[in-house]
């Protein structure tokens, strides 16, 4: 039955589409992770637990900016997204929102975590989140991505932001360990969105956008794979190196590392679509395994504490 008959006969369901809709604009697995990353930064920000209130409206806060981020991406990108396998089901190329509708739901998101960080959070997070979302949402958007093979290097400043503004939420400053969060992301990025480019490469190439597979070949794309995940090893034990970490987290870090150097190697010896895709998906579980090695390490002596009094 088509969306438009359903539409006419119940006009309830109708409306829960739409909210569903909605919510597929802002990227809500993104969001997720997003929202995930901003919360460890907030938690390894103190010695014990964060405030309450600060965790609170700084988590709704950043977690609205970053669905409006996404919100506004698909906006400009919708024409790209019409002629991509991956996208043109989302909201707005596939019709399901309009132009107008996506844009005042983007503005009143953007607006709202605005207030929200101002008011209830602090200035100097407000001010960050708004450079970040501007960074994503129009300076990668519709520039970087449009312009040069090295968009997702360049444009993974914006997010690799998220521990960062998390930080920043509960302590109003941003120290030297969470831009080492904000440096393990940024590296992690451009691993991550090429072993996805490697196996959508058609989808590029159709839209027009220069991703590295399409400018510079896929032999190329799979050493630069290589290269940043070697380089992630390195930077992903730099917390451990200057303290910020314990043993439990590096023992736990080297595992995934090599995990993820495994896939590297074999997608630069033997390709194939499949693992391409399988090392998109374990570089997603890699970074929320990463961060949440560095949440249980940070809290680990508590632990330690509680089970030496039982």
């Amino acid at each position: 039955m088509k969306l438009e008959n359903i539409i006419v006969k119940n006009p309830e369901l109708s409306y829960k589409a739409m909210l569903l809709q909605f919510y597929e604009l802002t990227k809500p697995r993104v969001v997720a992770l997003i929202i995930f990353t901003a919360i460890v930064g907030m938690f390894l920000s103190v010695q014990g637990l964060p405030p309450l209130d600060l965790f609170f409206w700084g988590t709704v806060g950043i977690g609205m900016a970053s669905a409006a981020g996404a919100a506004i991406n698909q906006l400009f990108d919708s024409e790209a997204d019409s002629v991509m396998k991956r996208t043109r089901l989302r909201p707005l190329p596939s019709g399901q929102l309009s132009t107008t509708q996506a844009l005042i739901f983007a503005l009143l998101l953007a607006a709202t975590a605005m207030l929200i960080l101002v008011v209830k959070v602090n200035t100097l997070t407000a001010i960050l989140t708004f450079v970040s979302l501007i960074g994503y949402a129009v300076i990668y958007t519709v520039y970087l991505k449009h312009a040069t093979p090295q968009n997702i290097v360049i444009g993974g400043a914006a997010g690799a932001a998220p521990p960062v503004l998390g930080w920043a939420a509960i302590t109003g400053e941003v120290a030297s360990d969470a831009l080492l969060l904000f440096l393990i992301i940024f590296v992690w990025t451009p691993p991550h969105f090429w072993a996805l480019a490697l196996y959508r490469y058609q989808d590029y190439q159709k839209a027009g956008i220069p991703m590295l597979p399409v400018t510079h070949g896929q032999k190329f794309t799979r050493l630069n794979i290589l290269l940043y995940t070697i380089l992630l090893t390195a930077v992903s034990i730099m917390p451990f190196a200057v303290h910020m970490s314990g043993w439990l987290y590096l023992t736990g870090v080297m595992v995934l590392n090599i995990v993820f150097l495994y896939y590297a190697i074999k997608l630069y010896r033997n390709y194939n679509d499949l693992l391409a895709r399988k090392t998109f998906v374990y570089s997603i579980q890699y970074l929320a395994m990463l961060f949440a090695l560095m949440l249980v390490d940070h809290y680990s002596h508590y632990l330690t504490q509680f089970l030496q009094q039982l």
